[in-house]
């Protein structure tokens, strides 16, 4: 192992380790509560298109949110990068979005907060907190920032790791550069202060926690969870049979040329350790479905810690045992000037499919079949006619659940690297110049299976006003896979429809909105898993 993890994950008791477990994850979900209550934009505060996490001194993942997989996963990349690159003292914050520094795509932007302790000035931080929220709109070449672009700079404005807040103050330069590089400044200042508030909470929260027990305690705390975690990892890694686990899944393509575009990973399995090796992945691309390596490390986490028992607390340990090779160039780890709008939310689902169909050969009554696969992004901007006001708004649409051991997959929900909440149809419509005319499940998406696949989602938005719309969505080629024997999903769709009827979109577009026209996305449902009755029902 390299070190005795038992050893030292036996320092602390079982009793104080649940306890401090319950401490720091209360820490980080006080944070995202914080954030919630008092963000502006609607993906943010009905949405929940946020993570918080809490860090110990040198950057290792103490604790984290029940919040989204794919921001956790990366987010330690951004927050040791912040840390390496500026010095923070009491009252700083440091900002980054950039995806080649930990970032994932422009939008999401990531707040990083030293914690002292009450009355320090000097020395090092005792640990960090870290908030990472997808802003509706951070500039590029289309409204919400999601565009089909060809290149980072056509997305939006990049960040690189620099003091936001120092000594407690704004950098009101800084501030106003954002700002000035946006379409919707008041919402994004609203959502980054709702940002540092949080951050405030989950301060005060372990300066408490510093004053009741020490930095001793907590430290050693620390330790004993990461060490715990890893020990959890190994103990099942340790259950799966040794063995080469391949396979193979595609994006539909890069939203410029035709051409599907292969993931391939192969999980080599050797005692208490896996090596997961993503070579042979397609070269990057032209287009958005970049992804950068903090993504490919975060599905990787996403998937071991399915792997585990609920109780099993996520930190630094998750990935202590497992090693992770994604050839830079590629279209797991791609390199500046890529595009990457959609290798956050549209790749990160597919390296999962990749992953769990990989890991089927292994557990073959464990692994589901594969999800909606995709996170349907919809991005809209303009100008609001009635109020006169611009106007950015994002979301994602849920699709469907693979069926598995446990039973048939839920419909209408999101799934993986992504954890946000249904926009509710009355938010919508008070936010937006739009009106919701269809939001329903879409009846019999889901794979056929013993136990099958749930539905995907209808859901028809007729513009109010004239605004640019933009598409990043997956799986209108490929269906989601049914295992052991169960159906494929069926795929999902994007129709145009006005007076002259109906007309199919591609996955990937960008185009202007007419009042009067209805945009009708209709999600996949998720895969069948077993075969099914005599009758071929589930």
């Amino acid at each position: 192992m390299g070190r005795d993890v038992r050893k030292q994950a036996g320092e602390m008791n079982p009793i104080q380790l649940e306890i401090f477990r319950a401490l720091f994850a209360s820490v980080a979900e006080e944070m995202g509560y914080a954030l919630r209550r008092t963000a502006f934009s609607p993906n943010i505060r009905e949405r929940c298109d946020y993570s918080c996490a809490v860090y110990e001194a040198n950057g290792r993942l103490a604790a984290q949110g029940d919040h989204m997989p794919v921001h956790l996963g990366s987010m330690p990349v951004a927050v040791r990068r912040a840390i390496q690159a500026v010095p923070m003292g009491p009252g700083d914050a440091v900002i980054l979005n950039d995806p080649y520094e930990g970032g994932t795509h422009l939008p999401d932007l990531t707040l990083v907060t030293p914690v002292y302790g009450r009355q320090e000035e000097n020395g090092p931080p005792r640990f960090y907190v870290a908030s990472r929220a997808h802003h509706a709109d951070i500039g590029g070449m289309t409204a919400g920032s999601m565009p089909p672009s060809s290149e980072i700079f056509q997305e939006g404005l990049r960040i690189p790791a620099v003091k936001l807040v120092e000594n407690g103050r704004w950098n009101q330069a800084l501030l106003q550069m954002i700002l000035a590089n946006v379409r919707t400044p008041g919402e994004r200042e609203g959502d980054l202060a709702a940002q540092l508030g949080a951050n405030r909470t989950g301060e005060v929260r372990l300066q408490q926690m510093l004053d009741r027990y020490g930095q001793e305690q907590m430290n050693a705390a620390v330790d004993a969870l990461i060490d715990y975690t890893e020990r959890m990892v190994r103990k099942r890694l340790s259950e799966i049979p040794d063995g080469t686990y391949e396979a193979v899944d595609y994006l539909d393509d890069d939203g410029f040329s035709e051409e599907p575009i292969p993931i391939r990973v192969a999980i080599r399995k050797k005692g208490e350790e896996a090596l997961v090796d993503f070579t042979g992945s397609a070269p990057q691309v032209q287009g958005n479905v970049n992804a950068v390596f903090a993504i490919a490390l975060s599905a990787v986490s996403y998937v071991v810690r399915a792997l585990l028992r609920e109780d099993v607390p996520a930190n630094a340990g998750l990935l202590a045992p497992v090693q992770v090779v994604a050839p830079p160039g590629t279209v797991v780890n791609a390199l500046f000037p890529a595009a990457v709008a959609a290798g956050n939310v549209e790749t990160s689902q597919r390296l999962v499919d990749v992953l769990l169909r990989a890991l089927s050969q292994a557990l073959p009554d464990v692994i589901p079949a594969a999800s909606s696969g995709t996170m349907n992004n919809l991005t809209l901007g303009g100008v609001d006619p009635e109020s006169g006001c611009a106007f950015a708004y994002y979301e994602t649409i849920a699709g469907g659940m693979g069926g598995g051991p446990a039973g048939d997959g839920d419909s209408g929900v999101h799934t993986h690297m992504t954890n946000s909440w249904n926009t509710p149809v009355e938010a919508l419509e008070h936010a937006l110049p739009i009106r919701v005319v269809t939001y329903r499940l879409r009846r019999g998406s889901g794979g056929v299976g013993k136990p099958r696949g749930g539905d995907g989602i209808i859901r028809e938005i007729e513009f109010l006003a004239e605004m640019d719309v933009t598409l990043l969505s997956e799986r209108r080629r490929f269906p989601p896979y049914g295992l052991q024997g169960g159906a494929n999903g069926v795929r999902g769709e994007n129709v145009l429809i006005d007076e002259g009827g109906e007309v199919s979109l591609p996955g990937k577009i960008s185009f202007r909105g007419r009042r009067g026209q209805i945009l009708s996305i209709r999600t996949p449902g998720g895969g069948g898993w077993g075969r099914p009755d005599s009758k071929g029902t589930a």
